[in-house]
């Protein structure tokens, strides 16, 4: 098979790993920046030519989306898709999962255990939204956040007025979370392929930080999840449409409780802390569906 790598720097740990995964299973790999693919749509089908050479013969791609570049990116994978280019992860589960407020809709709908959330249209002098929280304090992150920048953490309930306040003035929408005091700065990264959990790590914040975000200096460590987190991560990853996912939860009183479901999680810190070949499981997840592929191809002929 032949499988593109969408990526926007092939120096990326997670890039460099995926390709090197591609060709031991002894495949064609190549990695192509999603931002310079231009789109072309007509009489004659959905095409993308790249660096002006028309992409015709690609079996699969792997989209590796920057959160900044979501919407030009997953319109690259949608077209890919309209031309019957396999891709582990879909177009619109990585639209989904991005946006942070409906991912966090989807979960409560299927009844998946978070941290009580709160999204309003907040008004100082009318707004109790802090009651459906909890008591403070509370964590207030931006919609539009990435690995941990634009979370912070209002230590009463005054604070957290302020802070909300001072978002709304600059029009930037916020949701508040209940803070799970017992998780420690501590969350768990369950790493999902195609309906199991592959390798799962706890990343444990530096001293006087409640993220845990690896960027942020945290430190990962490999974990064995219980039966209850297991079951809680694959329940995400698929109430998102995701077969590659990263479910990141907290450990609490209450039992695991999801923060956000990755479309586009790193495999640098999973791998070197599980010591598993993650890379490989993705390529071996679109070798099976490709198989599978085929043989419905074939069984429709034979109809």
């Amino acid at each position: 098979m032949k499988i593109a790598v969408l990526s926007r720097n092939p120096r990326l740990y997670s890039t460099r790993r995926l390709v090197e995964a591609i060709v031991q299973k002894g495949h064609e790999a190549l990695v192509i920046d999603h931002m310079k693919c231009d789109i072309i749509m007509d009489e004659k089908g959905p095409s993308i030519y790249y660096e002006g050479q028309k992409l015709n013969d690609l079996d699969a791609v792997i989209p590796r989306i920057g959160a900044s570049v979501t919407f030009y990116g997953t319109a690259v994978v949608r077209q890919f898709e309209m031309m019957d280019v396999f891709s582990p992860v879909s177009s619109i589960a990585i639209t989904r999962s991005r946006d942070k407020l409906r991912s966090l809709q989807i979960l409560s709908r299927h009844g998946i255990g978070m941290p009580n959330t709160a999204f309003t249209n907040f008004n100082k002098k009318e707004n109790n939204v802090l009651k459906h929280i909890g008591k403070a304090p509370v964590v207030i992150k931006l919609l539009e956040g990435t690995q941990g920048l634009g979370v912070v953490l209002a230590e009463t309930e005054k604070a957290a007025t302020s802070v909300i306040e001072a978002f709304e003035s600059l029009k930037t929408r916020v949701i508040l979370q209940e803070f799970i005091e017992e998780a420690g700065g501590a969350d768990i990264r369950a790493f999902v392929v195609d309906g199991e959990v592959v390798g799962a790590m706890k990343r444990q914040g530096k001293e006087g930080e409640f993220r845990s975000n690896l960027h942020r200096g945290g430190e990962a460590n490999v974990i064995k999840l219980s039966r209850a987190e297991k079951s809680t991560a694959l329940k995400a990853a698929k109430s998102m449409g995701l077969a590659v996912a990263g479910v990141d939860m907290l450990q609490s009183k209450k039992g695991p409780l999801v923060l956000e479901v990755n479309s586009s999680p790193g495999l640098e810190g999973i791998e070197q802390a599980t010591k598993v070949d993650i890379a490989a499981k993705i390529i071996e997840f679109i070798e099976k569906s490709k198989k599978k592929t085929k043989r419905s191809s074939k069984s429709n002929l034979h109809a």
